[in-house]
């Protein structure tokens, strides 16, 4: 028998609902793993380096980077869509709110299961606005980008996000085992979410 899947959604009020509860998801994601203080994916690593030496919150960080990241766009000749503009701005608003209303993991174990409901809200968030079909991320884009120059899907999400973390690094951002869980966990998470949600 056939694993259940919940079907692709056609009409645009389900599509809108995958794409923003997605975006509200992944903020969500975003701001439990930089409260748990084990360390963030490596996009926020390099997001709340900026943020601490330009003295803004993460959020702010992220809408900033992800408009230039769009800029980049346009040599790989990548086309944004809706789903695309609401990610830029939606993200960092959604993890600002969520920094803010989170408490702080006090102990080992809460700390723990930040990191454990961040990646696993991440990858499914991910799965839910991109079967949404109104526009990948704009750092999805810039992968997808390099992938058309002839680098595989892997080297090119490598060298993205090994840069990224090390830049963010350099620049003060949160790196530690809940990075290492993230690089590990966020892909087959996601994959496994790709069977109960189908990619358009």
């Amino acid at each position: 028998m056939s694993e259940a899947t919940i079907p692709a959604v056609s009409g645009l009020p389900g599509r809108l609902a995958r794409l923003y509860g997605g975006l509200a998801l992944y903020g969500t994601g975003i701001g439990l793993q930089v409260e748990s203080g084990l360390g963030n994916g490596p996009w926020d690593v390099f997001h709340q380096g900026v943020g601490l030496r330009a003295g803004l919150s993460i959020g702010t960080v992220i809408i900033v980077v992800g408009a230039l990241v769009m800029l980049a766009w346009i040599p790989l000749r990548q086309r944004p869509g809706f789903g695309t503009v609401s990610n830029v701005i939606f993200v960092g608003l959604f993890a600002d709110a969520a920094i803010h209303l989170l408490p702080p993991a006090g102990h080992p174990v809460l700390a723990w299961l930040y990191v454990a409901l961040g990646v696993t809200s991440i990858a499914l968030a991910t799965v839910l606005y991109i079967s949404a079909g109104l526009g990948a991320g704009p750092r999805d884009g810039i992968m997808t980008g390099l992938v058309r120059t002839g680098l595989s899907v892997r080297l090119s999400r490598f060298l993205i996000e090994i840069t990224v973390l090390a830049a963010g690094w350099l620049l003060g951002g949160t790196v530690g085992l809940g990075t290492l869980v993230f690089a590990l966990a966020v892909g087959p998470l996601t994959q496994l979410f790709t069977r109960w949600f189908p990619l358009r």
